[in-house]
């Protein structure tokens, strides 16, 4: 794996770069061929807190946590947790594909001796429907805001198309729009 280790409000140290890679080399473990897409790491200080956002492209996935505590390397810690488990959770997903149909089985080591029953699965509880309302994005943050939710579905009348205002960690509001 290569890595992009860059600071924000932080000096990144030998021995932290160290503890990163160390920690993230540990994922190659996952791959049937160690990843070539760069793993992008961010290590910042956010109101008094160590945090970490990890990054790692792949062919038809994108794996990425973020982590904040008031120890760097325990923050770090938990991310790389959090990364095996969403790769474990894909590699269940491709587990039932490649029995379908084949493929992805270049990317990731399948353990098909792997019992499926201990893997983590998405359950879906509740499906809502509902007309999205042309309007502006001033006018989706304010709904968003009124209802109560940290993200909002809505038609944005200037695109005509569906986007998702959501509320960032740092308090301020991102915007979800498709390509085109």
């Amino acid at each position: 794996m290569k890595f992009n280790i860059r600071g924000q409000h932080i000096e990144v140290t030998e021995a932290l770069k160290d503890y990163v890679e160390k920690k993230l080399s540990k994922l190659e473990r996952y791959f049937e061929n160690p990843p070539t897409s760069e793993v992008y790491v961010t290590l910042s200080v956010i109101k008094g807190l160590q945090a970490i956002e990890v990054t790692i492209p792949l062919t038809g996935v994108l794996l990425r946590a973020e982590e904040k505590s008031p120890d760097m390397y325990a923050s770090i810690d938990v991310v790389v947790d959090k990364l095996e488990r969403q790769i474990r959770k894909h590699k269940t997903k491709v587990n039932r594909k490649i029995r379908e149909e084949g493929g992805m089985r270049d990317i990731l080591k399948v353990d098909t001796a792997a019992s499926l029953e201990d893997e983590d699965f998405y359950e879906l509880v509740r499906t809502k429907r509902f007309t999205l309302k042309p309007m502006d994005v001033d006018e989706a943050i304010l709904q968003m805001n009124m209802v109560g939710h940290t993200f909002f579905v809505f038609s944005n009348m200037e695109t005509e198309q569906v986007n998702v205002v959501y509320k960032r960690n740092d308090g301020k509001y991102g915007l979800i729009e498709p390509a085109v």
